[in-house]
């Protein structure tokens, strides 16, 4: 039952992982000049950060 529970630990980590880098890189690439555009890179770069942080959670709850 441990390994299942690992995997699930695993998937999480990785989804989150792959959903902060990939907010991330949609705040970087973000081209709009207007404050609602700024408003878009501060919550895309939370999001990143927050799937950033919930990985490395994951990955010390695997070791």
């Amino acid at each position: 039952m441990s390994e299942w529970i690992n995997a699930i630990v695993f998937g999480v980590g990785v989804l989150a992982f792959v959903l902060g880098i990939t907010s991330i890189v949609m705040a970087v690439i973000s081209t709009k000049a207007t404050e609602s555009g700024m408003q878009e890179k501060v919550e895309y770069g939370f999001f990143g950060v927050a799937g950033l942080v919930v990985f490395a959670l994951m990955g010390y709850a695997l070791a």
